[in-house]
């Protein structure tokens, strides 16, 4: 009998997460897109979509990405930006299977970023793959870490009581 899941989750993977709404997304999935909008600054009609779904992992969450761009993708680049970005460890080498994944992300500030390559289905693509500890790396952390940087840039300025 299942208490929690709608079906049983040890070895396996479940496409439902909250509520499902008008638009066939879960309440979980809209989320994600509504918090990556604001999290990246990004208009409110910016075109971000995913399926969310449960898998039986301790503390971890995991994103296959597909972002698009104007222009035409540098992977060599694109991996360059990572492996200097504040906050990700790239973990991408498929010759020695490594990459990302939530036993290895759990326990570390640090989000894996790997399975880094040009999307064949749409132009301009990166795809990738990331995980990330919720617990060490959640909101909360990213809401210091963005106020931080707020602060040291000049975008958010004290004010004279």
């Amino acid at each position: 009998e299942n208490k929690i899941f709608a079906h049983p989750l040890p070895f396996n993977v479940i496409p439902h997460i909250d509520k499902f709404q008008e638009n066939g997304y879960t309440k979980e999935e809209m989320k994600v897109t509504w918090e990556t909008r604001k999290i990246c600054g990004l208009a409110d009609d910016f075109p971000v979509s995913c399926t969310a779904v449960r898998i039986p992992t301790a503390r971890a969450h995991s994103e296959s990405i597909v972002a698009l761009f104007e222009k035409p993708v540098d992977v060599a680049a694109a991996r360059k930006a990572l492996e200097e970005a504040p906050g990700v460890k790239l973990v991408d080498d498929v010759d020695n299977m490594k990459y990302p994944m939530p036993l290895t992300a759990t326990g570390q500030y640090d989000i894996e970023v790997g399975r880094l390559r040009e999307n064949i289905a749409f132009d301009n693509a990166l795809e990738f793959f990331v995980c990330g500890d919720q617990l060490l790396r959640g909101a909360a952390l990213n809401a210091v870490i963005v106020a931080e940087a707020m602060v040291e840039n000049g975008a958010l300025k004290t004010k004279a009581v």
